[in-house]
């Protein structure tokens, strides 16, 4: 239950400001079947981190174990520097949306996590854990929690969110996993 509560947080942390949650308000704005575009992220979501997750586990069973921690607690202090590092949108691939509302999400969200810092925190944390469904439906809830209500309430309030304060708080959260790791 650990290895989902933390991925669960640890992803809906991360997610807040990130590209991807742009990227959910931009398909908000474009798309009126809000039930496409979250249905599209859950699934995207699922395929993208249940490979991530995967490849976290096989890789710590080809590493010493004494070695797997240092790299895991090194990854959790990477990670804790790049959420201080905002996100932009990169520019936008409209020839996706004639595929309409469910594929264009499904794609383009796929697409915006490849290397993105919630999918390397599903990489670290299935290697951390080893529980590679707990975390794969804890990240894809982390990653729903941030996105469904941009989605559902569009840009309401959205530049009223302090956003420094916010990363320095999933930075720190990060920063404590990596001290957890070597600590355990």
């Amino acid at each position: 239950m650990e290895a989902f509560l933390a991925s669960t947080v640890t992803v809906a942390i991360a997610e807040i400001g990130d590209k991807t949650q742009l990227l959910a308000l931009l398909l908000a704005a474009r798309f009126k079947n809000k039930t496409a575009i979250i249905v599209g992220i859950t699934l995207s979501t699922l395929v993208n981190h249940f490979a991530a997750a995967w490849i976290g586990q096989f890789t710590v069973g080809l590493i010493d174990p004494q070695w797997t921690t240092y790299i895991v607690a090194i990854s959790f202090f990477a990670i804790a520097l790049w959420v201080l590092v905002p996100d932009k949108m990169d520019d936008d691939d409209n020839r996706f949306y004639k595929l309409g509302a469910f594929m264009a999400t499904f794609i383009l969200f796929f697409i915006a996590e490849m290397g993105d810092k919630t999918q390397v925190a599903t990489v670290v944390l299935a290697a951390k854990y080893d529980a590679l469904m707990l975390v794969v439906l804890g990240t894809t809830l982390g990653m729903l929690i941030a996105n469904v209500p941009v989605v559902i309430l569009g840009h309401l309030g959205a530049e009223k969110l302090p956003m420094k304060l916010i990363h320095r708080s999933c930075a720190v959260m990060f920063a404590a996993l990596g001290v957890a790791t070597l600590w355990y």
